[in-house]
């Protein structure tokens, strides 16, 4: 990767210290700053009739990759400049070239207009980031007109090494909305067992009409679902083919991600939010789901039922105000040595709060273990991420707020636990970060403070992990921090 020395923020830098765990069993660094300082303010584009202004420098949603050929070369990425009413001005990536000890910003890539991208993308959400086997590098995105979603696309780019840049994005779909057809929560895996190949997914409203009827007649339709789609690269990024659905079914698939099994099998988890069946929405057969494809991602299996989806709303519960955060929505990840999977996300379990849960595969996906807590079922818990060590650990990051009391506020940690039995229990919390005020997130427009629908976790080599996650640190504003984490 190139080197931007005068853009780095270093570990030395940082100015906030994690309090002590009560059980730690890992070491962990200081928190680290990597987002502090950038802002695209200023930009003319993105204005709604509810909003005027974006919030300056406000980074959200991030996400991590480690390339697998050189783990001390780690790359994230975030929202930047959060508009309230959804989306942000542009999406902001960074570097390490010494396992995250410090962090270089890399130079824009025109996803939007603020970015010199195209003038009907104002707005542009949801960054992934990843690798595959071969040390390609892929970072994708949806750029977007507005919150209103009156067109929605799929950008995507690969890292080009001779240059030291990032390739002009290409983009894989674009859709008009007012039409009911929108594209949401995406994602991007490398594959770690075909060098130069990616697999980029996400969620594409649409039903079989497709908008040809009428606005009433089509929004009523029995058979309206959100499709997997699936788009692949074989060539490191080069080219990317046609994206199609995984499944045309009348199933509304959310949060669709991709993890690959050591046997090159792909497994696309998402959550599978209702099922066409004469009303519509129909809220039955809400459950978590995988997908197996066997040939590179040609063709897919049927849904395999992992668990009932128990998710219910999260909010403050000091005065009942909706907290926006990261909660059905799966995370995944892959033990290459052993070839078991595991996914976790927030579910309430038949409870009163949401905790963090997670489960098991041993069998390539066919079949899945009951659903156990990581986190304190009694404690709000969400925000979470996975990853397991070389020697089969699973770490899992998530926040929580067990430190509320019933002063002004939402007093909330970051913490990351292990299970040291494939999650059958979890031992101890190492406190990452806070408390801090989750009430003075980025407001995200009546559904309540907002810093992410996804936070990352990676392991980098043998037992250490790299945490990259999101919090407020001020008023309507909120900054990226990263975090080693070591046994």
């Amino acid at each position: 990767m190139p080197d931007f020395r005068p853009l780095a923020v270093t570990l030395a830098s940082a100015a906030i210290v994690a309090a002590p765990a009560a059980a730690a069993d890992y070491d962990v660094t200081a928190p680290l700053n990597v987002s502090a300082g950038h802002s695209l303010a200023g930009c003319p584009f993105g204005a709604s009739d509810d909003f005027a202004s974006a919030y300056d420098g406000a980074e959200v949603e991030p996400q991590i990759a480690v390339n697998p050929l050189a783990p001390n070369e780690i790359l994230g990425a975030a929202q930047q400049d959060r508009w309230p009413d959804g989306g942000a001005r542009g999406l902001t990536s960074w570097f390490s070239e010494n396992g995250a000890l410090s962090w270089a910003r890399l130079p824009d890539v025109p996803w939007s207009a603020c970015q010199g991208g195209p003038v009907r993308f104002e707005r542009v959400t949801d960054p992934w980031v990843s690798y595959d086997g071969g040390g390609n590098a892929y970072f994708i995105g949806q750029p977007i007109d507005s919150a209103d979603l009156g067109i929605s696309g799929v950008s995507i780019t690969s890292f080009d090494r001779a240059s030291e840049a990032w390739r002009p994005p290409q983009l894989l779909i674009e859709d008009v909305g007012d039409r009911g057809v929108i594209n949401d929560k995406i994602s991007v895996t490398g594959d770690p067992t075909r060098p130069g190949y990616a697999y980029a997914t996400w969620i594409r409203t649409d039903y079989p009409n497709a908008g040809r009827q009428s606005a009433i007649a089509d929004f009523h339709s029995f058979a309206y679902r959100g499709l997997p789609m699936f788009s692949r690269t074989t060539d490191g990024g080069l080219t990317w083919s046609t994206p199609v659905p995984m499944r045309e079914s009348n199933a509304y698939f959310q949060g669709n991600q991709i993890a690959v099994l050591p046997d090159g099998t792909l497994l696309n988890t998402a959550a599978v939010l209702f099922r066409g069946a004469g009303i519509q929405p129909n809220e039955q057969g809400v459950f978590m789901t995988v997908l197996r494809s066997r040939d590179a991602g040609r063709t897919w299996s049927g849904p395999v039922k992992v668990a009932p989806l128990g998710t219910i709303n999260t909010y403050n519960p000091d005065d009942g105000y909706p907290l926006r955060v990261g909660d059905y929505l799966p995370d995944i990840t892959v033990d290459m040595d052993s070839g078991a999977a595991y996914i976790v996300w927030s579910d309430a379990q038949g409870g009163d709060v949401n905790h963090v849960v997670i489960t098991r595969s041993t069998d390539g996906g066919r079949h899945w273990s009951t659903p156990r807590p990581v986190s304190d079922p009694d404690v709000e818990s969400f925000n979470h991420a996975v990853a397991v060590t070389d020697s089969g650990s699973v770490a899992v990051l998530y926040y929580d707020i067990r430190n509320n009391t019933a002063a002004p506020g939402l007093p909330t940690d970051v913490w990351l636990t292990h299970s040291e039995n494939g999650g059958r229990s979890f031992e101890g919390d190492d406190h990452l970060y806070g408390p801090f005020d989750f009430m003075l997130a980025p407001e995200s427009a009546g559904r309540g403070p907002f810093v992410g629908d996804y936070m990352g976790l990676e392991k980098t080599t043998g037992e250490d992990l790299v945490a990259f996650y999101a919090v407020a640190v001020a008023e309507s504003d909120a900054d990226v921090f990263s975090q080693l984490a070591t046994k």
